[in-house]
């Protein structure tokens, strides 16, 4: 096997490719740049996946009644997530949904799943975190796909097409599921009652009482009396109690309220008319925190915090009264109420014992049409690490424990394969929540989480330690910690010191540790170096919002890393690894040199058995490693010779089998960042 494997060069020439992609012998178009991909013309993607899928399939994605089903369709499981290798891709990078098609051209297939980040209509700065309505953000349509398929019309549309046309290449999407919205969101606006209200007075908070939503909803309704309702003919309900109960529906109270749905700018019109309305009466929804002791807010009285909006209107930001080391009040946003309030409110205490049962079901069913109409596979759960239990864990769960254990489980009732891939960031216990994250992610039900590997320096001991104690949590916990190699999060300035070496290291160990997820954040296989700040248009992170002046201020399009150097490498690294997908699947390495909890090795081995047999060997020191020993008769390995398959820094191979001396390989050296594969030598090699 090692010699089918050795030599493995990019050609200059991704269209050299075409024909191996098209019969499906390779999963993607080795060479192609992301940012060439993105600009091809959509004939001829659209002719290129008439190719490779066929007239029929290109056809039903695109024109079809029913979706495309998934490649899980029938599966009764979502443990898949717990191996998975996954991208998440901020759209705004792409320019569209379309493109995502497109940048899809690039991304070999053991890359199977395709996380989306937020895809609603944003609120404050266009942040992409802070939905401002169930509505897909219209800045994703696509002219281009629109002017070759008519039929796509909408957002909505394309959207569906894209998830049909990645399905049918065998590929997995996933949405984000946020357990909080803008603060002054649609859903919020038009349904006061499952959100948490404040009173201010200049710098005061003058009420927080647990059912001060009553007092907004009769603002509201006042609003509508004042200005009318925004489709003209529709009655205004003649009470609070009317506009806000069973007769008068959410879709017919959003209309009143702001308008039909395609009035994208009219919405946002009257949007702005109510908020300044409420803002004249002093109410806000509570904004959201996050870490112990997540409650106790005062307003910051600090004239450095204030705000002066557009319309004129002075903001306040607001401080947990006593927080801990990673406390946060996050201004624009705002949480779901899902629980009741101790003694009205008085010290902000929640009541666990009693859910707000008609918030849940009304989060559920929104995400759970929002899989039903898009099909989507999985979900990433915002800010999963939220438990403001202070007393921890709790034994027992129940349906009422946790929203995304909620959404997952009202959407396994229709599609049992759906997922659940958390982020948190598996801190210690009462750090960034009340008691221990491990017990809480097995009692979320979920499926394997992100981890924190991105936020550190590769072969540092602290990134080591991470390492080896994610290997510990994936043999005794429930779910499987990711080895994650950037986020969107971490593709940002204040973060260049963690990818000034070893990326060719982390996608190696990421691509053959079959045995757990991976995370890429998309533009990480283009990245430059940033020894010094680059502009802030070659950061992902900074296209979560928008925002046009000050230090995170982007002007123009996402610029992509020009990087070649380590897309050839990734690349062929790439190919390697979707010649044995097969062979990978099921597989538990068994690990040879593990991560050194101490820091004083950087290099690691591991032994892939089954059909592949493969030793893989990843230096993540800045240096050279030399005179390895890597142990194999201990571990039960019998004695048998392996020679260089492939090298990430070099094509040019050893052919020469490994010394075997007393039970150990001998590997004379590593450079630094390299990743090889050896497998078993020729016959003339033994």
């Amino acid at each position: 096997m090692a010699g089918s494997t050795a030599n493995i060069a990019i050609s200059d020439n991704w269209r050299e490719y075409l024909p191996a992609y098209v019969s499906g012998e390779v999963g993607f178009l080795p060479g192609l740049l992301p940012e060439e991909a993105v600009a091809l013309p959509a004939e001829e993607v659209l002719a290129l996946l008439r190719r490779r899928l066929g007239e029929a399939v290109l056809e039903r994605c695109l024109h079809g009644q029913e979706a495309f089903p998934s490649p899980l369709a029938g599966s009764g499981s979502s443990s898949w997530v717990k191996h998975t290798d996954m991208v998440g891709v901020n759209i705004r990078t792409l320019g569209s949904f379309w493109s995502l098609v497109k940048y899809a051209l690039t991304l070999p297939a053991h890359q199977r799943a395709i996380h989306l980040l937020p895809i609603w209509e944003p609120g404050v700065v266009a942040s992409l975190y802070g939905m401002a309505s169930w509505h897909i953000n219209p800045e994703f349509f696509s002219a281009e796909l629109q002017s070759a398929i008519p039929a796509l019309d909408t957002v909505d549309k394309q959207l569906r097409a894209v998830v049909g046309l990645l399905h049918a290449d065998g590929r997995l999407v996933g949405m984000d599921v946020i357990p909080h919205t803008d603060r002054y969101a649609e859903m919020v606006l038009a349904n006061p009652q499952h959100f948490e209200w404040l009173k201010r007075e200049g710098d005061q908070i003058v009420s927080h009482r647990a059912e001060l939503h009553e007092e907004v909803e009769g603002q509201v309704l006042r609003f509508l009396q004042e200005v009318g309702p925004a489709v003209e003919g529709l009655p205004v309900p003649a009470s609070a109690a009317d506009l806000f109960g069973p007769s008068c529906s959410e879709p017919t109270r959003l209309q009143l309220l702001f308008g039909q749905k395609e009035e994208y700018e009219k919405r946002g019109k009257r949007r702005g008319q109510l908020v300044q309305f409420l803002y004249g009466q002093g109410y806000e929804p509570v904004p959201a925190t996050m870490a112990p002791p997540y409650r106790g807010l005062e307003v910051d009285p600090r004239p450095e915090t204030q705000s002066t909006d557009g319309e004129g209107r002075t903001w306040y930001e607001y401080r947990i009264t006593a927080p801990t080391e990673m406390s946060r009040v996050f201004g624009p946003l705002t949480r779901y109420k899902l629980y009741g309030r101790l003694d009205d409110n008085k010290d902000w205490a929640i009541d666990f014992s009693k859910p707000r049962t008609a918030t849940w079901d009304y989060v559920c069913q929104h995400f759970l049409a929002l899989q039903e109409t898009f099909n989507f596979d999985f979900m990433r759960g915002d800010m999963s690490h939220v438990q403001m239990r202070p007393d921890g864990v709790p034994v027992e769960g129940g349906a009422y424990y946790d929203l995304h254990r909620a959404v997952k489980e009202a959407v396994q009732k229709v599609k049992p394969y759906f997922g659940y891939f958390a982020e948190t960031f598996l801190a210690g216990p009462g750090f960034m929540a009340y008691g221990d994250e491990n017990d809480h992610l097995e009692l979320s039900l979920a499926d394997a989480t992100l981890g924190d590997l991105q936020s550190m320096v590769p072969g540092s001991p602290v990134f080591l330690q991470h390492f080896r104690r994610y290997l510990d949590l994936k043999a005794t916990r429930a779910f499987a910690p990711a080895f994650t190699i950037m986020t969107g999060d971490k593709d940002d300035p204040r973060f260049d010191k963690f990818y000034l070496h070893g990326n060719e290291a982390r996608y190696f160990a990421m691509a053959f540790l079959p045995d757990m997820p991976g995370y890429m954040g998309n533009g990480f296989e283009c990245r430059d170096g940033h020894p010094a700040p680059a502009p802030n248009e070659h950061y992902t992170k900074l296209y979560v919002f928008r925002i046009g002046s000050g230090p995170k201020a982007t002007h123009g399009p996402y610029v992509w890393g020009q990087n070649k150097a380590l897309f050839g490498r990734l690349s062929r690294l790439r190919l390697l690894r979707d010649h044995y997908n097969r062979q990978l699947e099921d597989l538990q390495p068994l690990w040879l040199l593990p991560p050194d909890p101490t820091g004083a090795t950087r290099v690691l081995a591991w032994w892939l058995g089954g059909q592949a047999r493969l030793l893989a060997v990843v230096n993540f020191g800045e240096g050279p490693a030399q005179n390895l020993k890597i142990p194999r008769s201990a571990l039960g390995l019998a004695p048998m010779a392996v020679q260089q398959a492939f090298s990430t820094h070099t094509a040019n191979l050893d052919k020469k089998s490994l010394l075997q001396t007393q039970g150990h390989w001998h590997l004379p050296g590593l450079q630094p960042g390299e990743g090889r594969i050896y497998g078993l030598a020729d016959e003339g090699q033994r």
